[in-house]
């Protein structure tokens, strides 16, 4: 299997927190490489700046999304736990939680809308379904830019 994009890991990310229990990356990591039956090499393989794995990248940003909307929280570094809306989410059996559906909470609307005033210009509406609906990682679109003007250098 491919490695997923962060949007897929939201709802198993939330489900493995489903049992209220504090959890830590590396916990977290296993648990979800498992889910997803990654081999080795796939949980391994390194961003290009070969600082991070790229299943670790995307698991960070599921986090931080799924943080924004007040699903999971973290009160001690490398830790998090699923808040009481998180589990009000599970409890609702979505087919999905992707940054579409997490925009039914207020916290993460807000989120978007600071994000996009820190973007010089106005966004149309497009722009915003777009970002919605992206698949990479800040990260992967930074290398992705960085490997298209050097090809057309």
């Amino acid at each position: 299997m491919a490695i997923p994009d962060y949007q897929t890991i939201m709802l198993p990310l939330l489900k493995h927190l489903s049992d209220e229990q504090e959890k830590s990356t590396r916990e977290t990591l296993e648990s979800l490489a498992d889910e997803f039956n990654l081999i080795e090499e796939e949980k391994n393989e390194l961003l290009s700046s070969g600082q991070q794995s790229v299943f670790m990248n995307r698991i960070a940003w599921a986090k931080v999304y799924l943080k924004k909307a007040e699903l999971i929280e973290s009160n001690n570094r490398g830790y998090f736990k699923i808040t009481r809306r998180g589990l009000k989410t599970i409890e609702k059996n979505p087919d999905k939680i992707d940054n579409k559906y997490l925009t039914q909470f207020m916290e993460f609307r807000d989120f978007l809308k600071n994000k996009s005033k820190k973007k010089s210009g106005a966004k149309d509406k497009n722009s915003e379904t777009e970002e919605l609906e992206m698949k990479k990682t800040p990260e992967e679109y930074l290398e992705f830019g960085y490997q298209k003007l050097r090809d057309e250098l």
